[in-house]
């Protein structure tokens, strides 16, 4: 089986994308998870590097201008993301298996630029189970939170989009499922 070098893990807004991404990162050092660019500031705990690349305006400006964006978006109409072409290339080139997880629009750029990468819809377990974990997170504004439970629901009907769904019921089933869609061997098989 020729496995695919870059798998492009999206879904909605508080599905959990960032906690199945990390479970892989922790358990499965054969995957190389890309980090993206991003203009927001750091929460509590992110580190340069490992959860973001952290820069200016002005930065992602001129990355963006000089195409060294595979995609980029922005999200929730303030903050700028991005993956940066160069850390997806180095590492499909040095044999790694690539996740990058990002949003429905940044997963759309990369389907127009590399078509044969594997696209995985990351999707809640239920529509409340949804609306629970957005809120309980606890990051946001009422008014942000009302923003996103209607950006996820145009999210949701981009599944058809995807080459696989799977669904985030629990952390480690969800990241192992993704590891054999990239064509590698789950842990827990």
């Amino acid at each position: 089986m020729n496995q695919p070098r870059l798998t492009v893990l999206a879904g909605p807004t508080a599905v959990g994308k960032g906690t199945v991404s990390t479970y892989i990162r922790d358990n499965y050092p054969e995957v190389e998870l890309s980090v993206s660019a991003t203009t927001r500031a750091p929460r509590p705990g992110e580190v340069e590097g490992v959860h973001y690349h952290f820069v200016s305006p002005e930065e992602f400006d001129s990355l963006v201008e000089t195409g060294q964006m595979l995609e980029w978006a922005v999200v929730h109409g303030r903050n700028r993301y991005g993956t940066l072409r160069r850390t997806v290339n180095s590492a499909m080139e040095a044999g790694k298996s690539v996740l990058l997880e990002i949003d429905l629009q940044g997963a759309r750029q990369v389907k127009e630029s590399m078509p044969e990468a594997n696209f995985v819809f990351l999707a809640p377990p239920s529509w409340e189970e949804m609306v629970r974990r957005l809120i309980g997170r606890g990051t946001e504004t009422a008014e942000e939170q009302q923003q996103r439970l209607v950006t996820a629901k145009l999210e949701l009907a981009a599944e058809p989009e995807f080459d696989h769904t799977v669904i985030n019921d629990d952390v480690q089933r969800a990241a192992d499922e993704l590891v054999s869609l990239m064509g590698l061997t789950a842990h827990s098989q």
